[in-house]
């Protein structure tokens, strides 16, 4: 290690000279993405580049002296900021909610029809069903500091509603009671047909999403809090390394443990939904990070973060949020 350190204090100097390099430092040469137990001198970039779009005085040598180097694509690095505050223009990750909620965190942004809107949960921007298109949206969120009078940076557009499990069990109510009416006429008259309720399947729930429209386009920018722009969309497998920018947490990682996850889900005031074909990881997400885009290690969107616990974060795959509300990346 003192050997790597006493040259790397030598070669820095032309080392932070050459294009794109963002950082140095001593670490584990990775192969295939894996780190090996080599130690090298590492070249953080903010993208790598082949050696044709680089001048022979920007190259990384592949030694220094007789000692090993290593590039790394890490990306623009930048200093963190607060996600709770107002921001202007408004990257995904930052505080946002509909006018009558707390705050939630603003995914991305997507195009419907030619148009920008800004996509995050329903719960978030709908009000778990309760809102109406036109509704005024805040960023940030009315929990940390957002007004009518200041704050609002859209409208509510559309959301997908969520089926709860009590409104399921009201219906059958009524229906039951219905039936028990009906019944009673039938025997009053002499008929002898009867009416019967079945209970069909409950209802299950693949998302819980909404968009909502941009007041003035320059009020949004297409890009992460704290990782730069999306690379695209991908499907979540499992054993995948993940991460999220989002109001409550900032930036955390982890890895998808579970496919195929059917939850059910508590949204307060006696309100439970169930939701299938979810992903499932683990604890890096808290109570305001809802929304939250959840993309690879590379920038890939796979999903939108909705419910967890201390342990566990619940996703919705982005290929049911993109099909159901018909959007796609900018």
């Amino acid at each position: 290690m003192e050997t790597f350190r006493n040259q790397l204090n030598e070669v820095r100097p032309e080392l932070m000279k050459k294009q794109n390099v963002v950082a140095t430092g001593i670490g584990y040469k990775l192969v295939g993405g894996k780190p090996t137990k080599d130690l090298s001198i590492v070249c953080s970039v903010e993208i790598k580049k082949t050696k044709e779009r680089l001048s022979a005085n920007d190259l990384v040598p592949p030694l220094i002296g007789s000692l090993p180097t290593d590039v790394k694509p890490v990306g623009l690095l930048r200093a963190f900021q607060d996600p709770r505050e107002r921001y202007r223009p408004a990257p995904g990750s930052v505080s946002i909610g509909h006018y009558q909620i707390t705050a939630g965190t603003l995914g991305c942004l997507v195009k419907k029809d030619g148009i920008t809107y800004i996509l995050s949960n329903n719960h978030v921007l709908a009000n778990s069903n309760e809102a109406s298109p036109g509704d005024p949206i805040l960023q940030p969120g009315p929990y940390d500091g957002g007004s009518l009078t200041n704050d609002q940076i859209a409208v509510l557009s559309e959301f997908i509603p969520i089926t709860f499990e009590e409104d399921d069990k009201d219906s059958c109510k009524i229906a039951s009671l219905s039936a028990s009416i009906l019944n009673q006429l039938a025997r009053l008259i002499g008929s002898r047909s009867r009416l019967r309720v079945y209970r069909v399947q409950q209802a299950e729930n693949h998302i819980d999403c909404a968009i909502a429209k941009p007041l003035n386009p320059e009020d949004v920018i297409n890009e992460i809090l704290g990782y730069g722009k999306i690379s695209g969309v991908r499907a979540g497998e499992l054993e995948m390394g993940i991460k999220k920018s989002g109001r409550t947490t900032g930036l955390t990682s982890g890895t998808i443990e579970q496919v195929d996850v059917s939850a059910r889900v508590s949204y307060g005031a006696n309100k439970t939904a169930l939701f299938t074909d979810q992903l499932l990881a683990g604890a890096m997400s808290q109570g305001g990070d809802s929304g939250s885009a959840v993309l690879t290690d590379d920038n890939y969107l796979v999903g939108l973060l909705f419910a967890g616990s201390e342990t566990t974060t619940i996703i919705n795959r982005i290929e049911n949020v993109f099909s159901a509300l018909q959007i796609s990346l900018p």
